[in-house]
């Protein structure tokens, strides 16, 4: 379904009706469609899974001038919102993990708990920024097609690798850099240790994009962090691990 409003119309997606609810945020150009492989194991629990395309990225048409950090956060609420959801366990991949940990310190009621995968949540410009940025503008195509390769150096995944393609081409070359310059001068690490709520740390040995080292800061920032790594795993397990992944986090909630 679409979440329609004056500035965006945001592709929604909502399986089950469980006690347990369960939210998921997409990475930079990665759309929801990344946690449906991981919804489709938890969906034979006691779950109500729920994501969507946030601005930028897969169905969701974005009408704003431009989309910034604050618009992403206020997305989530709003679909949280439409969805008569009042408190859940918010999950976010990728870039996804700094909306999360953003949405979580404002608003901490409304969640029961965090659980981030391959988690990035610093603004800090880096060369690598710079080179991705420059590929999107000089040939978009070719550039999402070796940071897909980059994103799955897994061993046969070649269809996972096809369908990450189909999935980030569906940004372009202008939001997918409103994206990464939305993030430019976020600062979490100084503010995470505020927070409270148990939080499941899930992460690659083989993480090319945003490195093991990233979760394992955050396990010393955060008081109820918990990490655990997927040996061999590239950037995006709920792709390649999907199994993994909801196994986790099913043993997570049911420990909490």
């Amino acid at each position: 379904m679409f979440l329609k409003s004056a500035d965006a119309d945001i592709m929604v997606q909502s399986f089950g009706s469980g006690a347990r609810t369960l939210v998921a945020h997409g990475g930079w150009v990665g759309s929801g469609e990344l946690w449906i492989p991981p919804f489709e194991q938890l969906s034979r629990g006691d779950w109500r899974l729920v994501t969507y395309d946030h601005r930028g990225t897969g169905a969701t048409v974005s009408r704003a001038p431009r989309i910034t950090f604050d618009l992403l956060v206020d997305d989530l609420f709003r679909v949280l919102d439409h969805c008569h959801i009042d408190r859940c366990i918010l999950a976010g991949e990728s870039a996804g993990a700094a909306v999360v940990l953003e949405a979580a310190l404002r608003k901490p009621d409304r969640f029961e708990a965090l659980v981030l995968v391959s988690g990035r949540y610093v603004g800090t410009r880096m060369p690598q920024r710079d080179q991705l940025l420059a590929g999107c503008r000089a040939n978009f195509p070719a550039t999402m097609k070796a940071f897909v390769a980059a994103c799955v150096p897994e061993p046969d995944c070649e269809a996972e690798r096809a369908w990450g393609e189909q999935i980030v081409l569906r940004s372009s070359a202008q939001v997918a850099i409103e994206l990464m310059e939305c993030m430019e001068g976020i600062d979490l690490e100084g503010r995470v240790a505020g927070l409270r709520h148990k939080c499941l740390l899930l992460h690659g040995t083989k993480d090319n994009i945003t490195p093991l080292a990233s979760s394992e800061t955050l396990r010393t920032l955060m008081p109820n962090a918990r990490l655990e790594i997927a040996d061999g795993a590239g950037h995006v397990p709920t792709v390649t691990r999907p199994q993994w992944i909801a196994d986790r986090i099913e043993a997570f909630a049911s420990a909490l």
